[in-house]
């Protein structure tokens, strides 16, 4: 099937061709002439199916076949995301199509200035791209005017609920017209999506490309069982040895993040973090350097990679396992997209089996395990009890009470150099479930 077969005009298969599009991607061979027809849509699709386009190429091109009567333009098209990076790769996007007709994109998110916001939207724009607490700031201000609005696209719904958006999502539905048409795309299919489509969509068609729930065929997946003390080693090991370029790392929290990024360069290795906690522009501009190859290693958090698009990305850690399965599905979603080939490694520590088994359900299948023969500190500590053992058997050698044996010449294991000596067994406790993830 090729772009000119689903109902297209000249402009826009113009506008496909230019950015090497050549065949229509499962979700846009389908959703495309549904949307052109005038349905609701409720797509199941993962991230780098091409999504964006499916829904963007229909809206802007039955946009441009109306006339525009009034002097100042007010939005006719709207479109609610969950983070400012998605907001910026679907507003590209978008106006790659939507100058083809002289129609006028922005795109609006919150972290910057309102100001530069409202004067866009006064100058006039047909098409809206927005983060729902943001847009529902102007609409409560009344900075826009959403009562013309004809199109609503809910993209990465699933993760719009994840992030506690329902109630901002709800009441901006208020300020749209009843008649209106709706399409909905969320990478997984939960009861939480089942009522936001219940309540927001008219009949819709449901257009499902992906299994369900399913992390995307080119991903190879695998993990690595280690001690928590020790992934540090482990991450850095893998990336070194392995050669790694261009590896995008999540943990869990933004204290994470920033550690990890300090360790990592103590290591040599050319690293930066992007987290909520990082001003806009700072995260801009290290996604930039990591994209032109300056960074080795980007660490993130869910939130702040959400929505990142990175081309050629061949590697993904899981440093610390997700809370959320979902979470999981859209991290390695990151790599193997556009049909390139991709690896999606997880660090998992004993205490995090739990979550690893969550995950597993949600695949349906096991993710294989690997071992590092040729890095044996990688494996789980042997107790103290058996250290203790071994070093009272030792000849000329006294027991001290108090004090852990340890190896010449190096710090105990998971003590980082220069640091306190732990107390006896503190290498034993476990931090109480779910403390890592309230910071």
């Amino acid at each position: 099937m090729l772009f000119d077969s689903l109902g297209l005009n000249s402009e826009l298969l113009s506008a496909v061709a230019s950015r090497g599009y050549t065949e229509p991607t499962p979700i846009q061979a389908s959703a495309i002439p549904a949307i052109l027809e005038g349905a609701d849509i409720l797509g199941g699709a993962q991230t780098g199916t091409g999504k964006t386009a499916a829904f963007a190429l229909p809206i802007v091109q039955m946009l441009g076949e109306q006339e525009i009567t009034r002097k100042r333009r007010i939005p006719r098209a709207l479109v609610l995301v969950p983070t400012r990076e998605l907001a910026a790769q679907v507003s590209n996007e978008m106006n790659a199509y939507a100058r083809r007709l002289s129609l006028r994109s922005t795109m609006i998110y919150g972290g910057v200035t309102i100001q530069a916001q409202i004067e866009r939207l006064h100058r006039g724009v047909d098409i809206v791209v927005a983060t729902p607490g943001r847009l529902l700031d102007h609409a409560e201000r009344g900075t826009v005017n959403l009562s013309t609005v004809q199109f609503l696209v809910l993209d990465e719904a699933d993760r719009m609920l994840d992030l506690g958006f329902i109630d901002d999502i709800m009441r901006v539905s208020e300020y749209l017209p009843k008649k209106r048409q709706t399409l909905l795309f969320s990478a997984t299919y939960s009861a939480s999506i089942k009522r936001l489509a219940d309540d927001l969509l008219d009949r819709p068609r449901r257009i499902e490309v992906e299994r369900k729930n399913i992390a995307a065929d080119p991903v190879t997946q695998a993990a690595y069982m280690v001690e928590k003390s020790r992934k540090r080693e482990m991450i850095s090991f893998l990336i070194r040895q392995g050669g790694w370029n261009r590896v995008l790392v999540f943990v869990r929290t933004r204290y994470g993040a920033d550690k990890l990024t300090e360790e990592l360069l103590y290591d040599g290795i050319k690293t930066a973090a992007i987290h909520s906690n990082k001003s806009q522009s700072i995260r801009n501009r290290t996604l930039s350097q990591f994209r032109e190859g300056e960074l080795r290693v980007l660490v993130a958090t869910d939130v702040a990679a959400r929505g990142l698009d990175i081309e050629r990305l061949p590697h993904v850690v899981n440093y610390d396992l997700p809370q959320v399965p979902e979470d999981y599905v859209h991290r390695i979603g990151r790599t193997g997209r556009a049909g390139e080939s991709g690896e999606a490694i997880s660090l998992v520590a004993p205490e995090e089996k739990v979550l690893l088994a969550a995950i597993e359900k949600l695949l349906t299948y096991p993710i294989p395990r690997r071992t590092l023969a040729e890095f044996p500190e990688v494996a789980p500590r042997r107790s103290l009890k058996i250290r203790e053992q071994k070093a009272a058997a030792a000849p000329g050698k006294k027991k001290t009470k108090g004090k852990q044996p340890k190896q010449a010449g190096q710090p105990p294991a998971g003590r980082p150099r220069g640091g306190k000596r732990r107390p006896r067994g503190a290498h034993r406790q476990r931090p109480a479930a779910g403390a890592a993830g309230r910071r």
